[in-house]
């Protein structure tokens, strides 16, 4: 079965982890929930609990055709977990697809994979974004390469839309 990994800690843009959560299980992808610690439960911005199946110990990328990172406050939380920073450098140098949405992109700035790379995210982290060698673009989304980001809630349907054209593109080669 395809599977992705969702990247989830406290803080997260509830909509952002919803979202992808279903749209990518419409698709028939099995959506595994991945945090600091497994079995967990953790809030969302806006209230919504979500209990991680599995942590960064738990994790064989191989297994995966994703990484998902949702925004909100979790990835500045995430972004200090070196494990979760490692199975998205992981992740990115097997060729995976990695897309992440509004605060999302902390995690790539950590994981240094954004050096030359258009990318879109939050406007509060474009800085950090052009800091770290990526060439913003103000876009509902944009991808380079196997990276796919956005800007914002609003935008979710683009980021989904075009992160699964980009993988089933993959799988068909």
């Amino acid at each position: 079965m395809r599977k992705i990994l969702i990247m989830v800690d406290e803080g997260v843009e509830d909509a952002e982890f919803i979202y992808p959560y279903y749209r990518f299980q419409e698709e028939g992808y099995r959506v595994v929930i991945l945090a600091s610690k497994a079995g967990e439960t953790y809030m969302g911005k806006h209230g919504i609990l979500i209990k991680s199946e599995i942590s960064p110990k738990d994790v064989s990328i191989d297994e995966y055709d994703a990484v998902i990172i949702p925004g909100g406050r979790a990835p500045d939380k995430m972004r200090v977990n070196t494990d979760l920073v490692k199975i998205v450098k992981e992740a990115y140098a097997k060729g995976k697809i990695i897309a992440a949405v509004c605060h999302g992109p902390q995690m790539m700035i950590e994981a240094d994979i954004l050096r030359g790379k258009k990318a879109t995210c939050w406007k509060s982290v474009a800085t950090d974004l052009k800091n770290a060698g990526a060439i913003f673009i103000d876009a509902p989304v944009v991808v380079d390469g196997n990276i796919v980001t956005s800007r914002m809630p609003s935008d979710l349907p683009k980021f989904c839309k075009e992160t699964i054209k980009l993988i089933e593109s993959r799988k068909s080669k």
